[in-house]
């Protein structure tokens, strides 16, 4: 009877432990599984079992993390206190060599990314002017990523890349050189404002000259106009009223007279009737016509 219950508790004790040993790790996470205290083996993500109070798992997470180097003031090579701030993106890598390192070659790895950070920060920023520094950021990242990648090589960690936060100057310099671009920018508009002013006036300018040739053509077509028309006048004139010219001024006196729809009787004289017919559209006044007015009017 004794025998039973010693398998029972015995049974209960091996299912406790059992109980204790299962970790489930996630797909974001690695494991280190010591046996006490020495490194024994990788956990993969998934179910494990270790011994407890034999086996200690330590988790790792290989996802990327971010670390803020916290802001401090650096000195730059033109005396100037610059108040510095950055950020470092990282991760562990997942293999089971680089996890190791992250754990047994570097204590604290993040708190010695964000020392390494802060003091190659000093080391690159102290050799530029503040201007220089603001200007070439990209530099001062490329350059920071590359020194950090290089340092923590052995840590099995991967920097996936640094920015720059800010780099302010003092108040009063930052208000100098706020005052700076202000004056910049103002120049800038007063060049473009002068320049579409001139654009303007040009257009004005062009627009006159096109408007002054179309009023000299204008007047060129009506001179050349009132030229043609004195020369059929001319020709008709050598034409009709060769030796003539009492005659000839006698139908311009009669041309001027019709413009204002004055009636005319006109005597009948066939050459001069004639010559109107063909120059005005008149039609010759008959004879019998004539006289029978005349002897009305006596």
């Amino acid at each position: 009877m004794g025998f039973y219950p010693t398998i029972i508790a015995a049974s209960i004790v091996i299912l406790i432990i059992l109980i204790k040993g299962i970790r489930i790790i996630r797909p974001t996470h690695r494991g280190l599984v010591e046996r006490l205290g020495k490194y024994h083996h990788f956990a993969t993500p998934g179910f494990n079992l270790i011994i407890p109070y034999i086996d200690r798992m330590t988790v790792v997470n290989i996802t990327e993390q971010m670390v803020n180097a916290d802001p401090q003031e650096i000195i730059t090579n033109d005396n100037l206190n610059a108040r510095v701030d950055a950020q470092v993106y990282f991760k562990i890598k997942d293999d089971e060599e680089s996890v190791k390192n992250s754990q047994y070659k570097v204590y604290n790895y993040e708190y010695q990314i964000v020392n390494l950070a802060r003091s190659t920060l000093r080391n690159i920023i102290g050799t530029m002017t503040l201007k220089s520094a603001n200007s070439e950021r990209g530099k001062i990242n490329d350059e920071l990523h590359k020194t950090l990648r290089v340092e923590t090589s052995t840590w099995g960690l991967e920097i996936v890349r640094t920015e720059l936060k800010e780099i302010d100057p003092p108040k009063d310099v930052q208000e100098t050189m706020n005052k700076v671009v202000k004056a910049e920018n103002e120049k800038i508009a007063a060049i473009d404002y002068a320049t579409a002013a001139e654009t303007v006036a040009d257009g004005e300018r062009r627009a006159q000259i096109k408007k002054a040739e179309g009023l000299k053509q204008s007047k060129i077509l009506a001179a050349e106009g009132e030229a043609e028309s004195i020369r059929m006048v001319n020709e008709a004139a050598e034409k009709y009223f060769v030796g003539n010219a009492q005659i000839l001024r006698k139908l311009q006196a009669l041309e001027h007279s019709l413009e204002n729809n004055t009636k005319i009787v006109v005597p009948s004289d066939a050459d001069l009737i004639n010559v109107i017919g063909e120059m005005a559209g008149v039609l010759p006044i008959k004879k019998e016509k004539t006289e029978a007015k005349r002897a009305l009017n006596n």
